[in-house]
This record gives structure tokens, sequence and C-alpha cells, in this order.
């Protein structure tokens, strides 16, 4: 990952941070799937290497500088969640123009996250619009408030996610979809299993429950909520949902301490789960358990989701 870093001479600026290389055309100020990062004291702009940072140095830089930026305009830290790279930046795509569903997925192709026809095809599908609240614009790619202390994640962490999920999305396969939301993850993941497959989602908040099937009820996917394929319950997300286990996709919307160990008896062997583990500094990890039944853990990115927790503790939190 490269860190783009800014001139220091404008003193209220950020730093735009980027997982993904901009587009030779774009300027540094309109990058995509961006974060908002520290502003290391340089005379010029450079280019960093995010790993060539000790932890020390860029963990406190970063921290204070966020925390003294933006708390003015987000009392709430977690507010700032579900993007790659600590925090979310509130301008994206600027200029461009970007009002429709397929212009957004474009967009992400166009900037590598989305790399398959498959995972654009669903994302085509399935109109964003139908799953964010009103008052918000829909196809920025930004996390928005969904009530009850909870946000819908940004469209390229969806895209993240379907992608490393994909092989495990094929027709006929089991998916469960863990703090479920809105429904939009969801109602993609049906989209890829099809009817022959089985998709859960699980979510504690039962208003939340509520309005995501009526937000599928208007999707695509509609019709696999008719028939029975997909379905969403309330419930503790981190005990899984036993009855239609074992999976072979688990996605986790919110970031655990530590990994559910009973998440990791309902992957199948040969599944795949995405799972954000951390508090403060948090990390995408991919659990993978072999057909031996062994599991292995590895990182893909940095990100920045609500907590994991119980319904009460949510609540009192928002």
């Amino acid at each position: 990952m490269n860190v783009f870093v800014q001139s220091p001479k404008a003193k209220a600026s950020l730093a735009y941070g980027c997982r993904y290389r901009a587009h030779p055309s774009s300027p540094l100020k309109r990058l995509t799937f961006t974060t908002l990062l520290l502003l290391l004291p340089q005379s010029q702009n450079r280019c960093y290497s995010y790993r060539s940072l000790s932890p020390s140095l860029f963990l406190s830089r970063a921290t204070i500088t966020l925390h003294r930026s933006l708390s003015p305009h987000f009392p709430n830290p977690n507010f700032l969640t579900g993007n790659s790279c600590f925090f979310p930046m509130e301008r994206f795509w600027s200029g461009s123009g970007i009002n429709k569903n397929k212009a957004m997925v474009e967009n992400l192709q166009t900037y590598g996250v989305v790399r398959s026809k498959k995972v654009a095809e669903v994302m085509e599908k399935v109109d964003r619009a139908l799953f964010v609240p009103d008052g918000n614009a829909p196809y920025y790619d930004s996390p928005m408030p969904i009530g009850y202390n909870a946000t819908i994640s940004a469209p390229h962490m969806h895209a993240t996610c379907l992608q490393l999920l994909e092989e495990n999305l094929q027709p006929g396969m089991h998916a469960l979809d863990v703090g479920s939301g809105t429904g939009y993850l969801t109602a993609c993941f049906a989209l890829m299993v099809g009817p022959q497959g089985c998709v859960v989602g699980v979510e504690h908040i039962p208003e939340l429950v509520s309005s995501s099937i009526q937000n599928i009820q208007k999707s695509a996917a509609a019709p696999l909520l008719k028939e029975g394929s997909l379905a969403v319950h309330v419930g503790d997300g981190r005990q899984g949902w036993p009855e239609h286990a074992p999976y072979d996709a688990i996605h986790v919307g919110a970031a655990a301490p530590e990994i559910p160990q009973a998440l990791i008896d309902q992957l199948k062997p040969g599944g795949r789960m995405v799972i954000p583990v951390g508090s403060i500094f948090q990390d995408l990890k991919v659990v993978e358990k072999s057909l031996d039944g062994s599991v292995s853990v590895r990182t893909e990115t940095s990100v920045r989701y609500v907590p994991l927790t119980s319904r009460d503790a949510q609540l009192r939190n928002a």
C-alpha cells in the first residue's frame, strides 16, 4: 500500500492515503478508496510505503492528527467505519458525476477493486440506493449511517469482500452474513449462490431485520427471499446460525476482538470467512479451513468497522 502525503503548506488539509493507485488523469485530491491519514512534516509531496514506517511513528502521528482534525466534525468515532486503511474520506470521485449504480461499479472496476465479471454483474443488479437510508448519497464510496449506531459499509469494502469470497459463493453453496444491517451484501450473496444455494443474514437489531427484508423485497434478490433460499433472522451473529451450517462462505460486518469460535466451527472444510478483527486498530482477516479441518488466518488490509458486540452494548453507544 502506498501513502500519498500532501504538502503541509495548507494547514487545514489532510493528506489522502490510498490503498489503490489513482488513475493517471486523477489529481491527488480525487483519489478514490481513500483514507484520511496523517500529515507528515515533509516540505514536498512524497510517496511513502506504509510498511516502511515504524508502527509507533505511524500510529502515534496518525492517531493524534486524525483525532484532532476529525473530532469537531465526527463526535462519534464509530461513524468512521467500513473502509480500508483506518478511516474513510467524505469526498469521492469528485466531479465525476456519479449518480447511478452502474457508474459506481464501473469506477470500482477502473480502480481494480472489482476484478471479476461475476462480482460486477451482481453489484450492478443489486441497486445500492435501495439499501441506503433516504438523505444519503448511495453511490458515494463512503459508509453511511443506518441508525442504531450501525453503518452500511462503503462500496469498495463490499466489493473487496465479494472478491475475497467469490470462489466460495458458487451456485448451490451456503453463505452466512453476520451483522447483515440493511441487507445489501446478503442480497448480493443470494444472487451469487442462486436458488439452489442458501444465504442467511443474522442481525441483532430487530428493526434493521425488518427494514432489510423490505429492502430485499424491492431488489433483484426478491424472488430468492420469497422462495426461501434467502432469509434474514434476528440473532446474536457471534453465535452464527447453526441451522444451515456448515457454510462455504461467512462474512462478518463488524469488528470482533477475536474470531468467534462458533463461526470457525460453522465454517465448512474448504470454506472461507472474511472478518474484521481488532478494536481501535483493525485488520480484515481471511480465515480458511482446509479439507482436513485445520484453520489458517491471514491479514488482507487495515480497516475500521463498528464493534461486533451485544445488542444492548451497541444501543448504549448509539
